[in-house]
């Protein structure tokens, strides 16, 4: 097993969580639930890129900051519908998801 960190990021709707982050190129991997009516904990990836995403009550912060590394930025800042910005560092985006967690984006330039 490669040790690694995964972000949880809390949303309020799991199932519209997905959908939107299947647009930055995620897709589910599994759900739990303890049971039909109670919150749903689901991990997505892009690649070898994992996030958890949890309905639970306080198993992450609103307003979230994730930075996510991609190869070509030009790709999901066409899919949303923005421009990527130029830094010294990258060109980037800035996103929010449908929950208010703050997905920044960039395709290193160094």
């Amino acid at each position: 097993m490669d040790e690694e960190v995964i972000p949880i990021l809390h949303v309020d709707d799991a199932a519209a969580a997905v959908e939107w982050y299947e647009r930055l190129g995620f897709a589910a991997v599994w759900e739990h639930r303890f049971a039909p009516e109670l919150p749903a904990f689901v991990e997505i990836a892009r690649g070898s890129v994992r996030l958890f995403l949890s309905e639970h009550t306080g198993d992450a912060r609103p307003d979230t900051l994730v930075y996510l590394r991609v190869r070509d930025i030009d790709t999901i800042a066409t899919e949303f519908g923005i421009r990527a910005e130029e830094a010294p560092w990258a060109r980037e985006i800035e996103l929010c998801d449908p929950d208010g967690n703050r997905i920044r984006v960039g395709t290193p330039t160094v």
